[in-house]
């Protein structure tokens, strides 16, 4: 930083001013009269303060010291800053005008608020030199607004603010290029991932904000609609200095997000009421407010060791000083870049995790399908079942064939849906159906199923409710009468969650205790999770008629 200031200084030595005083003082005085344009005039009388002139004409007067101009700077050219319509007298010789002075009857046609000005050769020499400006400020005559002067090369007048513009337009287009792939990432992504939107939001305010910082050099804009401009770049900022806490609270699990935006919004509400009409100051506040904010989420993200916080951290101090060293106008971009290029590389960390994720999730599903797999062809099952059909085959051939069938159907069933991760719910309850059958004929026992509310157009992981059944068949006896029951009902709850209430009705075997950390169990968990993460509830445990399971599935 401070090879940046020595940097500024040394510009400053090799290019001074033109002008040696630099802050010059303008005087006023309401009235037309052309003598007043004359470089010998005396204006000591007038006031250093512009009267409410309404839609009167009025005059004002500065006195510029120009240093000694060598030849190949010629020629000067004279910027002037002011609100209003005027004409621009050198020395007492009109070297130009900005709009139109009401004159004849004919309104004021406004001028810009920046204009620039070729001062002739024969006009330049050392010493003291008055600039008159005969001017109306009719649509905005309760505006005070002073007057700036500038001295330089005409050509770098007027080349200056292009190179400018260019270098901003490069970034410009860079943060719409990036909020245009964000926003398709955003739409084309299965998983909705707000981080992402928010992010393209974010690019897509930082390239408005940019064109209508720099958008007085694209278009003409007259000096009575000037405000507008500030206005919507005040609300861009706005908007920035709101989502880019927001951001750094998804990307590091802030828990008081919530309370915290609250805050920040109150806060930028009362600067900008508070402020109102000050807009560089309020863009300075907003940026300010954004800052502390983030710097509470990012503090909190490091004693978390949340990945990329001492990084965020290091970027927000550094956007801080620019903020404080830079001039407003490029300090203001700079630190916006720094937090964007941050938040842009905090996203890359997130994306990489999310992939080992991802990996880490086709990995888990090809172990559940090779666990929904082995849950048929265990070799005791088919052991237990093969004897069981060579007894029904040699006693009842009609029946032995109706156990194939419905052997074949479960194992076809099992090997449909073994690849997916969500199935109808039918085709589950196909499945459960098929098995009932399988095991009426294994271990001859009375299984009764019954199922109400079912929505079929839901989807479940495959064999949730298969595995309830198959816990339900393994580790209960039947009651009197030979007979186990199942029931499954569905509904949904006043908070709009889907919930599966799978009930066996029969005799608890005294083993049961231990069934909260089965296989089965843990198999259900995990295809939960691998379908709806953590949005889901599971439980399952004894009650006096038998044994009962409840799976949730919550409201995203």
């Amino acid at each position: 930083m401070h090879n940046f200031m020595f940097l500024l200084i040394l510009l400053g030595i090799l290019n001074p001013s033109v002008i040696r005083n630099e802050d010059p003082t303008p005087v006023y005085k309401t009235g037309d009269d052309m003598a007043w344009a004359s470089k010998d005039y005396n204006d000591r009388n007038w006031s250093p303060e512009r009267a409410n002139t309404s839609d009167k004409i009025f005059w004002s007067r500065t006195h510029l010291d120009l240093r000694k101009v060598e030849n190949e700077v010629l020629p000067l050219g004279l910027q002037i800053e002011s609100f209003g319509s005027f004409e621009v007298y050198w020395d007492g010789i009109l070297i130009g005008n900005n709009g139109q002075i009401p004159q004849n009857g004919n309104p004021e046609i406004p001028g810009t608020e920046s204009s620039y000005y070729r001062i002739p050769d024969h006009l330049i020499s050392p010493g003291l030199h008055t600039v008159a400006l005969r001017s109306s400020q009719s649509l905005l005559p309760h505006v005070q607004r002073g007057i700036g002067y500038k001295v330089d090369p005409y050509n770098s007048l007027l080349t200056e603010p292009l190179v400018t513009m260019s270098y901003m337009n490069l970034m410009a287009g860079a943060f719409l290029i990036a909020a245009v792939y964000y926003f398709f990432l955003y739409v084309n992504s299965k998983q909705k991932q707000w981080d992402i939107l928010i992010f393209g939001i974010i690019c897509f305010l930082f390239f408005s904000l940019l064109i209508m910082e720099y958008l007085k050099f694209h278009v003409v804009i007259p000096y009575s609609q000037f405000f507008i401009r500030l206005e919507i770049i005040g609300w861009l900022t706005f908007a920035n200095a709101l989502l880019v806490p927001l951001y750094f609270i998804i990307q590091f699990n802030f828990k008081k997000g919530t309370w915290l935006m609250a805050a920040l919004l109150i806060a930028l509400i009362f600067l900008y009421w508070s402020n109102y009409g000050h807009y560089d100051l309020t863009a300075r506040l907003y940026s300010l407010a954004m800052l502390i904010a983030s710097f509470i989420v990012v503090l909190n993200g490091i004693i978390q060791k949340e990945k990329g916080g001492f990084i965020a951290m290091l970027a927000l101090l550094m956007s801080a000083l620019v903020n404080r060293f830079v001039f407003y106008d490029f300090g203001l971009f700079i630190s916006f870049t720094i937090i964007v290029l941050n938040m842009l590389y905090l996203h890359s960390i997130r994306t990489s995790v999310m992939e080992a994720e991802r990996q880490n999730a086709i990995l888990l599903s090809s172990r559940l399908q090779l666990e929904l797999l082995k849950k048929n062809i265990q070799p005791h099952f088919l052991r237990n079942t093969l004897t069981s059909m060579m007894d029904w085959v040699e006693e009842s051939p009609k029946e032995g064939a109706r156990f194939i069938q419905a052997l074949a159907a479960e194992f076809d069933i099992m090997n449909e849906i073994s690849e997916q991760t969500l199935i109808p719910i039918t085709t589950e309850l196909e499945l459960c159906r098929q098995h009932l059958s399988v095991m009426s004929f294994r271990k001859e026992i009375n299984y009764i199923w019954e199922q109400n509310g079912i929505d079929e157009t839901q989807l479940v992981p495959p064999a949730i409710i298969h595995t309830l059944l198959e816990n339900g068949i393994t580790h209960s006896e039947p009651l009197p009468g030979n007979t186990v029951k199942f029931m499954l009902r569905y509904f949904v709850t006043k908070e709009g969650h889907h919930q599966y209430v799978f009930e066996t009705i029969a005799k608890n075997r005294h083993i049961l205790t231990e069934r909260a950390g089965g296989n089965g169990l843990k198999y259900i968990r995990t295809r939960l999770t691998e379908s709806y993460e953590q949005n889901w509830r599971f439980d399952s445990h004894a009650t006096e008629n038998g044994w009962i399971s409840i799976i949730q599935i919550l409201k995203p």
